[in-house]
Formats: C-alpha cells, structure tokens, sequence
C-alpha cells in the first residue's frame, strides 16, 4: 500500500457536528467527477488514472491504491452486496471492477492488486451502477446507457432513447428496472432484462438532471437538476410514476430559516433567544444555485423525537442532498428541511466549494466525500447527523401540548364554571320539565285514605287500553320498525367509490356551500348559497328541514355534541343557533353583538361554550339555549349569550379558521391567521400557548383536527394530529405535541379556489377536494394520493366524511340530473361527504362503500367567498359510545358548485 502526502484532521470549530476526517491533495482535479462513498470506505481518483479507497477502520495513511487505467478515471461506484465488496472504476479506455477484499490481500503480500475489465472504448463515462444484486452494471456513455454483465464480462443490452448525454442512472431494487436522466432534461424507465423503455418523463426543466435517488421503502423516485429543484415521483405500479411533490431548494432553505425564528420567538416565554442572524440568513448566498450534486438516503426515526411522533418511525425516511455549498437533510414525508450544513460555517474545512459530492448515512453517522471546485483538493467528511438536526431544531416547549387534558379546570380558569352553575346551565325547558315531574297528585283531604273520593282507587273497569302483551308482526308500520342498528365503525375498511342515489335539495340557484353530517351519523347538514340551511336525513329520506333567517349565503356549520343544536355562520356576518327539533331559531348574534363579522364558529367543551372569531379575535360564549317563549310576550328571545374571554391573535392578523374537540373536555384552540401563522390558544389558562410562524406558503384557509368518531377508538397519540390546507400550497399534516408538519399531500390540484379537507373517522385517510372535479383520498403514510372520487363538473370545494359509515369499493355510476340534486353512495364501509363549485352546473355527491350520499347540480354560478366553508368531521372519537349507525346508506359526500375566485 502507498502512502500519499495527505492529513488527518478531527479538531476546530463545530467538531461535534462535522470533522474532516482526511484531505488529500491530487495533482489533477476530482470535480464534476462521479466518487463514490460506503462507510467505513471512501473511493476518489488519485492523480487522474489511480483509485484511492480510504478507510476510516485503517491508520489514517494506509490507502489502498489501484492502478489499471491510462486515462483519467471519470466515474468510481461501490457495489450493494457486502460478499464479495465491489468498486468499480471507468475511464475512456476501461470499465474495471475490483474485489477490494482480494486486492488488500495481493497488496499485503506485496503483489500489484488487479481488477477485471468490464468494457473498453466505451466512450466518457460519466455514471456508473451497480445492481442491487451485483449481477450487472449500468455505464452512462453519452446518449446511452449500457447494461454490463460482470460475471461474463459482456454487454448485454444498449439503452438508446436519450436526446442528450446521459448524466446519472439508478436501479430498482424490486424491479427488473434501470432508471436514466440526461441533459435533455429528462428520466427515462428500461427494463434492462426485455431491453425495452417502460416509461419516459416530460422536459421537466431548463437545467439538466444531474441526481437520481430511489427510496424503497416508500416506492418514489427523487430527481435532481442543476438548478437546484427535486422532483419527487411515485413508483407504485398503479399510479403510473404520477408527480407527488417538487421542492424548490432556495425556497426551502428560507423557509427553514423563518421557522426556526418564528417558532422561538412564537413560543413559550422564558426560552432562549435565537441564534445569531449571521448563521440562519443567507442573504449573501441569495443567488447562489444549489445545484444537486448527489443524494443519499437516511434514517430520521430515531432523531426526530422518538417516541413522540405522531406517525409511525419506520416513516421517517430522510434524504441527503449534497451541493457545492453545502448539504441539506430533507424529511421524505414532509418534503422540508431538517438541517443544512453550510461548509463556510466550519472554519476546520477545507473545501468550501465542492465540485463534486459523495454521501452515505450508517446509523447515526454520514460520510461526506467532496472535491474542490476550484483546486485538487479531497477531503473526507465525518457528520454526526444527530447532532447536527437537533443543533438545528427549535427548543421543545416546556408545556407538553396536548388536545387530551392532563388535569381538570380550576376556578380562576375561563373554561370553570362550577358545580352551582350546573342548574343554570341547563335550559329552562328542561327545568320546568324537571318541576313538573316533581308535583304529585294529591288527594283533596287531609287524611291519607278517603273511599268516597276515588283519587287513589283503581278504575273497575280499563276502557280504551292499549294492548301490551301482543308481539310486532310484518304487518306493522315500516315507520315505527327500527332504521338503526348499534355497530362499530371497522377500522379496516376500504376506500369510497360508487355513487347510488340522487335527491333533488333544491330549485334554481341553490348552489350548496358547506355540508356536515351530525355526530350520530343520522342527518345531513347542508349549508346553501341561497341563505337556507337544510337539514336531511342521513339515508336520504323524507322532506328535509329548512332554516331561513341569513341574509347572506351560509358558509359555515357546526352540530352540537347532543345532535340537538345546529350553528350556522353566514356572509351577512351573523352566527344563528338552530333548534333542530323545533325547526326555529335559538339564538341570533349580529353586529350589534361583535364588532367584526363572524367568520368561523363551533360549539366547545362539550356544548358549554361557543367559540367563533371575529376579525383578529377568537371569543368565547357561555350561551344559554331557551325555545320556549312567553305567550305574552312572543317576540322576546329567552336565550341569551355571555362573553366569558377574548383573546387577539400574535400579530393581531385576521383568523381565516379555527378548530377545537366537541366531542369531549379539550383545553387547546387551533387557529390560522392570514399572515401564515398557526397558534395554538389554551383555554384553560387563557393565553397563547405556542405560534408556527410560515407554515404555509399562503394564507391557511382551514384548519381540521383529527377528531375521530363515537363509533371507533384510536391510539390517544393519534387525536394530536391536525392538518391545514392553503391554495397553492397543498395539505400539511402536524402533530399537536411536537409543532412539526409530518407529512405533505400534493398531489391535488389547487391553485385558485379554497378548496376543504377532513379526516375520517378511522383515522388512516384524508380527503380533499380539487379543481380539476375531482375529490382526492390520500392515506395517512403515503404522501401521494390513494383514490379520486369523480363525477362533479368543476371544483370540489368541501368534503365530509360520515361518522358512522365506513366506505367501500364499487363500480356503479349514476349520473345526476340537470337540476340541484344529492346523490348518496352507500355500502358497507366509510362515507365521504365532498363539496364542490360549478359552473355552470353545480353538483353534491356522497360516496359510501356501497353508493354515495348525495350529489347536486345546478344551472347558476355561485357567487362569493368560499375560503369558510366548514366541513369538518362530527363524529366523537374519545367517548367511544356505541351510537345507531346507519345500515342501508353510508358515504362519502362531495359538494359542488359554480362560484368566483376570491
């Protein structure tokens, strides 16, 4: 073994992240050159035409050297399998594989290691690849990829197809597949066993592709270009290498920089101060590219809070993207930044400019193989990859949030209202019920027993009695036979698709706005641009009921947790509460109550309070719900509403939505400001308890919790999570206890309309609706999307999924008629309840496992602003109550309707 002149290094500034582990200096230039990295080894060219392989196991200076080329090596790869390791190295004159185990042995002897020749005159070679198996080897030579056997030492096929210089390819582990991209700035799929082309991408840029990086263990394809842009595809065999996500690099960098800033200074008090500004803007470095010069896979599931994660760890997939600057760890799910290190910020680095990039994780461990842009510099880098991502994330809280209360409410606390309040709580109906029942008759006399009297006898004879002791038959009325039965929701049920049944809700211009089932899953809320809010049975059956009194469309829904009581908030700026029995108002709050209109509403704490905001404020109401009226004074509303707290956003920016659990005792309120915030208020103290600052590139226009269903259970960790949604921007998952966004959902296409999303009751799917007339499911560990639910004819603005119905599969169709119609899809398993706009046909659709819910059409635009509509979940999910469930209809149901861009 030969020892050249190079150093070891492991001391300086910032050695507990990253440490220079070797420089050496070559008398030609490594950059633009493929090197290759497999920890404890690293792979370089040395001089131009000989092969280093450095070890971190082995004295510092004891290299292994492989000499067999005569022209400079360009391109240097390790194999997959550990027995035997390979390393192959190419050049203009020769493609040599060596086995590193039997070279060591010959230099050890003293002998000239050898290697066996794989081609010759192959052209410059710029990428070389070894199978998962070790079997062939993909060589990239100009506008070609050649697939080389290595035990025969052959060419067994010529991949052709290119426009321009193929610059990297990649294998499929689980597929007989070679993955190409090329100057002419696309990827190409061949399976190299047929020799024939599986799929070809689109131009996806102006700059060439440079990376390619395949994650198994979530089935995507990570593509890189010169520009400094990642395009993420799906590898699925059904989704047909569909587009999931494309991350812009600069961009991302910026917006890693402002929530580390935001979410310190938005948190609790008492925590340090941020860094300096010098070490998160890059101000400097504005319009420097980041090109993508190598990625790599790496695993984030022990870093990123074990044990707290909202998902499961085996999702934390991470990727390292190397670029001449710096290298970045980017989560895999959440499609954002990590941590970046910045090579100008170590001063113990030599190479602050790289020219070419190599990166391997091993545990918790990276090696970082870089080549000098500018100078023949080779330096081998150590990165503690741990170290670095919590060096980098902003200090947990010290206030564990959680939307399951870890203690119960004490009186100086806004949410306590006393065990002497308990009778005023109640309404006066039922107090004067409760007195009446407590009034006996009593005999007109003072002694117990009178016989002339006849109070306390027995009649001699029961004239007009009913008779008790019969049985039911088929003969007896289908109204009075039992249209419930008692069920648990299946937590294993599959996904919503044929549409059954249609109901004409309503005639003319009655686009429907928002929809919301009931938490029992038996009625159907239905919120319309005609200031009606309609009310029908979940199976959609009888006359609905209709609630007039808005003088403006109905924007926004909300049930009581007793199913008694129904919110509407509308564009007129009013909240009204319903009696949904009595089919009357309640309550009515206006302007003369608020200062600004009400934009979001719902009930709290178990129908105890009322929440809504109004302008940069969130309220709370105690409010007292009385139907009952004086037959002397009928006009005068017995019920009545108190202000208990008021409490004004961070930045004093208007809230666009909020939400809170009903459906039992929860102490936090998650709010989303216009100015791109999240807050989270707790209401138990009455304070601000923590601020996501940037957590949508766009204002968030809603916000849904993941609130379950009295018919199913899930793990208490999983209520935590809550998902926001902003035009442009696509759907971010985020878990309560952590403020970290988990993953992302793009797949849809949304960007104009406001368009909703909700949760369902099982927890494993989030549906969304789309512009392109479609309502999209996505699965929980999977960020691109797992069904699309057609049949509007143009933007789905809402979705709703039933609580007590799990979907299914199916292939029936029915088409709605040329009118406002509902159509319901019902089955076996979940429903999904999705609201739409169209023009100039508006529809509403149900899907449930076995036919949708509801679908309607209209002929009119709708006309305002949709950025409110409400369309969350009813459902109960931690009483864990077995309620009726509906047997004949469950769905999903999908709304749309014609509106303008807001």
């Amino acid at each position: 073994m030969q020892e050249p002149q190079g150093s070891s290094t492991s001391d300086g500034h910032g050695g507990d992240v990253v440490a220079e582990r070797y420089l050496v200096e070559s008398q030609q230039s490594a950059s633009h050159i493929q090197l290759a990295c497999r920890p404890p080894l690293c792979a370089f060219p040395l001089d131009g035409t000989a092969l280093c392989v450095w070890s971190s196991e082995d004295p510092p200076h004891q290299l292994l050297i492989l000499r067999g080329h005569h022209q400079p090596i360009t391109a240097v790869a390790f194999g997959n399998t550990g027995s035997p390791l390979l390393v192959c190295s190419a050049s203009q004159d020769y493609v040599i594989t060596w086995e590193l185990q039997e070279c060591r042995e010959r230099a050890r002897r003293g002998a000239v290691p050898r290697g066996l020749v794989l081609g010759t005159l192959l052209g410059t070679v710029v990428c070389v690849r070894y199978s998962p198996d070790d079997r062939v080897a993909a060589v990239c030579a100009g506008n070609k990829v050649l697939v080389l056997d290595v035990k025969s030492r052959c060419t067994r096929v010529e991949l052709e197809g290119h426009q321009g210089p193929v610059t990297t390819a990649e294998f499929c582990a689980w597929r007989t597949h070679v993955i190409s991209a090329s100057e002419d700035r696309s990827f190409k799929v061949w399976d190299y066993c047929q020799g024939s082309l599986v799929h070809s991408s689109s131009v996806l840029t102006a700059s060439p592709l440079l990376s390619l990086f395949v994650d198994g263990g979530s089935r995507q394809l990570v593509v890189g270009c010169a520009q400094g842009q990642l395009w993420v595809f799906s590898l699925v065999e059904s989704h047909h290498y569909r587009p999931v996500t494309r991350v812009d690099l600069r961009k991302e960098t910026d917006s890693f920089s402002t929530r580390r800033v935001g979410s310190r200074l938005g948190s609790q008090p008492g925590e340090r101060e941020p860094p300096p500004a010098h070490k998160l803007d890059r101000g400097d470095e504005a319009d420097t590219a980041l090109p993508v010069l190598g990625l790599s896979g790496c695993d984030l599931s022990l870093i990123l809070n074990p044990g707290h994660g909202g998902l499961a760890p085996e999702t934390a997939g991470g990727l390292w993207v190397g670029s001449t600057v710096g290298s970045l760890v980017l989560n895999l799910a959440s499609f954002e930044l990590e941590a970046v290190l910045y090579y100008k910020d170590f001063r113990n680095l030599s190479i602050q400019v790289a020219g070419s990039c190599a990166l391997m994780s091993r545990n918790d461990k990276a090696f970082c193989l870089l080549a000098s842009m500018f100078g023949n510099e080779i330096a081998v880098l150590e990165v503690d990859l741990a170290a670095l991502v919590r060096s980098q994330q902003h200090p947990h809280l010290e206030t564990h949030l959680s939307v399951l209360p870890s203690s119960c409410v004490f009186p100086p606390s806004p949410l306590y209202f006393g065990p002497a309040e308990e009778d005023c709580a109640k309404p006066a109906s039922h107090r004067q019920a409760a007195a009446r029942s407590a009034l006996r008759d009593q005999p007109l006399v003072f002694h117990s027993r009178i016989r002339s009297s006849g109070y306390t006898s027995a009649p001699h004879a029961a004239m007009f009695s009913p008779k008790t002791g019969t049985r039911g038959d088929s003969r007896r009325s289908s109204k009075c036979k039992k249209s419930h039965t008692y069920k648990d929701y299946p937590v294993d049920s599959s996904l919503p698709t044929r549409l059954r049944r249609q109901l004409t809700v309503a005639q003319g211009p009655g686009a429907v706005r928002c929809v919301q089932f009931s938490g029992d899953g038996r009625q159907l809320a239905c919120g319309l641009a005609n200031h009606l809010a309609l009310v029908l049975a979940a199976d959609l059956t009888g006359t609905p009921a209709v609630f007039s009194g808005h003088d403006g469309a109905v924007s926004a829904l909300g049930w009581s947790h007793d199913n008694r009581w129904l919110l509407s908030a509308s564009q007129d700026g009013t909240l009204r509460v319903w009696s949904v029995h009595r089919r009357e108002l309640a309550l009515s709050l206006g302007r003369d109550r608020l200062l600004k209109p009400v934009r979001c509403a719902q009930f709290y704490y178990l129908d105890s309070f009322v929440l809504l905001s109004s302008g940069p404020e969130l309220q709370l109401l105690r409010c007292h719900l009385d139907t009952c009226k004086d037959e002397i004074k009928r006009y005068k509303q017995k019920s009545s509403c108190t202000p208990v707290l008021g409490l004004p956003t961070a930045g004093a920016t208007e809230i666009t939505s909020l939400s809170a659990m009903n459906e039992f005792y929860s102490h936090l309120v998650l709010t989303a400001g216009r100015d791109r915030t999240l807050e989270v208020f707790d209401l138990s103290v009455g304070r601000s308890a923590a601020v996501i600052a940037g957590a949508h590139s766009r204002p968030v226009h809603h916000i849904c919790q993941n609130k379950g269903s009295s018919f199913t259970a899930q793990q208490p960790r999983a209520y935590d999570l809550f998902a926001t949604m902003a035009v442009g921007d696509g759907i971010r998952l985020w878990d309560l206890r952590t403020l970290r966004c988990e993953r992302r959902f793009e797949g849809h296409p949304n960007r104009c309309y406001p368009c909703g999303l909700a949760f369902s009751p099982c927890g494993r799917f989030v549906a969304c609706g789309a512009e392109d007339r479609h309502a999209y499911v996505y699965e929980m560990r999977s960020s691109t999307f797992s069904h699309r639910l057609a049949g509007h004819t143009d933007t789905v603005t809402g979705v709703a999924f039933s609580p007590s119905t799990p979907q299914t599969s199916g292939e029936d169709r029915v088409d709605p008629p040329l009118e406002v119609a509902v159509s319901l899809y019902s089955g076996q398993q979940e429903a999904v309840c999705t609201v739409g706009q169209a023009a100039p046909e508006m529809q509403q659709q149900v899907w449930n496992t076995g036919s949708p819910l509801l679908e309607v059409t209209r002929a009119d635009a709708l006309v305002g602003d949709l950025a409110s509509c409400s369309d969350e979940d009813a459902g109960s999910g931690m009483r864990g109550a077995r309620q009726p469930l509906i047997s004949d209809a469950d769905a999903v149901f999908t709304v749309a309707g014609g509106a303008s861009a807001v």
